[in-house]
């Protein structure tokens, strides 16, 4: 055993979020661990982050003096460069352009292999894309960079073709889905706290933030819409998340609306799968958004949980390929509403999505697209 720990190959993988909830890139170091890799994940440390201590990935997080802005970047850059310049590694995978400069200069500085994994568009986020200085510079680490990157995945069509029209290169396509979904025993609401004789809808996520949807959503819920019988339910974090508890005591909707701190993902699972409809519906306010395909959308799928979605053009594609559910045509309390109504009211036509999600979790599964991981890591393997 000792011999054969000797011979492990090593891998720093690097983010700027506090490694926890990331699940794409946990699913990509199970991959890298199974295929002999020793595995350092990279990121932050903060306040509110879970406890993160799987056996087969070490873990590194940086604390950090600035939180926020161009700052956090900065300080968070020059600590992952001096941390992969001293450490033993023979493979970087850096993950979106917030990590990509310190992992280049290290590949080029030891000549080790690097891998490039972009989650979004970043120069159209919307954290950025309002501020033309701090996006001038990420614009500049990525021109300079991005053309000479040999092993580039992206997250869905759109995006890999953008970056094909920038750069004439074309990314390729992982996307973000869950694995299949193993249900070791089957719950029942009650065992979770939910009501039985109530409709339950869900909004999932670590990154409930603005232009999320969050706050039309709980409009749709006030007395005049006519929801009746059903409870909106939150369940994850987010820039937001204290600003829309504010918002339901102000509408007075605490008995229909209600929320749930960020929980480890097995277990959030569990609640998914309990739900009777799962909703994303972020805003195409920025370039990012409108190519953004959420992990939720997947999540709700393979838990088998008919969608009620924002009409973003891979989102779209997803809901209406798969008939997985409904895309709204606005962010209009009431339409959220109807269309909420409108999913519950036809118990023929809700199984036939519940059918379709079941079906689409075979396809839309985590276990298909490591095949195209396998064939991007397979010079390292």
């Amino acid at each position: 055993m000792h011999q054969k720990a000797k011979l492990e190959k090593i891998v720093c993988v690097s983010v700027t979020n506090d490694l926890a909830t990331d699940q794409r890139v946990l699913k990509v170091c199970d991959f890298l661990h199974r295929n002999g890799y020793a595995v350092t994940m990279i990121g932050r440390r903060k306040t509110d982050s879970l406890p993160f201590n799987p056996s087969h990935i070490n873990a590194k997080r940086f604390g950090m003096l600035f939180r926020r802005s161009f700052l956090f970047y900065a300080e968070y850059n020059l600590k992952l460069f001096f941390y992969l310049l001293f450490r033993k590694t023979d493979l970087l995978v850096s993950n979106d352009l917030d990590t990509l400069l310190p992992n280049y200069l290290i590949s080029i500085l030891r000549r080790k292999p690097l891998v490039y994994d972009a989650h979004e568009y970043f120069l159209g986020s919307t954290e950025i894309v309002n501020r033309p200085l701090v996006r001038k510079v990420w614009a500049g680490i990525e021109r300079m960079i991005f053309p000479r990157l040999k092993h580039v995945i992206t997250v869905n069509g759109s995006i890999a073709d953008l970056y094909h029209e920038q750069y004439g290169i074309r990314p390729r396509v992982v996307r973000n889905v869950p694995p299949r979904l193993q249900v070791q025993q089957k719950l029942k609401r009650s065992d979770l706290g939910w009501p039985d004789d109530k409709k339950i809808v869900l909004m999932q996520g670590g990154g409930i933030n603005v232009h999320r949807g969050a706050e039309e959503l709980i409009m749709a819920f006030q007395p005049q819409y006519g929801l009746k019988n059903v409870l909106l339910c939150f369940i994850g974090g987010g820039d937001v998340w204290e600003k829309i508890r504010q918002q339901v005591q102000e509408l007075e909707l605490t008995d229909v609306v209600h929320f749930m701190e960020k929980m480890p993902y097995d277990k959030l699972m569990q609640y998914t799968a309990l739900a009777d409809i799962g909703v994303s519906l972020d805003k195409p306010v920025s370039l990012n958004y409108q190519y953004s395909l959420p992990n939720k959308v997947f999540d709700y799928i393979s838990a088998g949980v008919p969608v009620l979605a924002s009409s973003l053009l891979e989102v779209k594609k997803i809901v209406e390929e798969y008939q997985v559910g409904l895309c709204v045509n606005s962010h209009e309390p009431a339409h959220i509403a109807d269309r909420i109504a409108y999913m519950l009211e036809d118990p023929a036509r809700y199984k036939h999505w519940k059918t379709r999600t079941t079906e689409a979790s075979k396809e839309l599964c985590w276990e298909n697209e490591e095949k195209v991981l396998s064939e991007v890591y397979r010079p390292f393997i």
